[in-house]
């Protein structure tokens, strides 16, 4: 994994939106037009390590990177996804959320949503 030296997240130049504490690009390489990711400028590898402040600067680019999205994209849905570790897929050492839009037709079946990580565990049955 990569360090604060060489970090691809530390370089904030092709910021979309941006506050002091936190920015949001478009992924580099999308699962949807418009795919997000919204990250912390402070270098840290684990989500969970991610100051207080940092949570809420890196909220407030969720909420207004939804509202950008909606204008632009117009998705039917959103996936939020946070990848921490290397077994949880996480091929970056930087904190970062994805926001995901969806799109009506973009899976043949949604239903399971985040689920699909462990694609036999996606579909499930709802029990009473």
């Amino acid at each position: 994994m990569n360090t604060a030296r060489s970090c691809p997240f530390c370089i904030t130049d092709d910021a979309v939106l941006a506050n002091t504490l936190a920015y949001a690009r478009l992924d580099k390489f999308p699962v949807t037009p418009g795919h997000l990711l919204v990250i912390p400028r402070r270098h840290e590898s684990n989500f969970f390590a991610t100051r207080p402040d940092e949570l809420e600067a890196n909220w407030a680019l969720v909420v207004e990177g939804k509202t950008l999205l909606d204008s632009k994209f117009h998705p039917d849905g959103y996936n939020l996804r946070v990848n921490v570790g290397e077994m949880a897929g996480q091929t970056i050492a930087h904190a970062h959320l994805h926001l995901i839009p969806r799109y009506r037709g973009d899976v043949e079946q949604p239903r399971g949503g985040v689920r699909g990580v462990i694609p036999a565990q996606q579909q499930y049955e709802q029990r009473t």
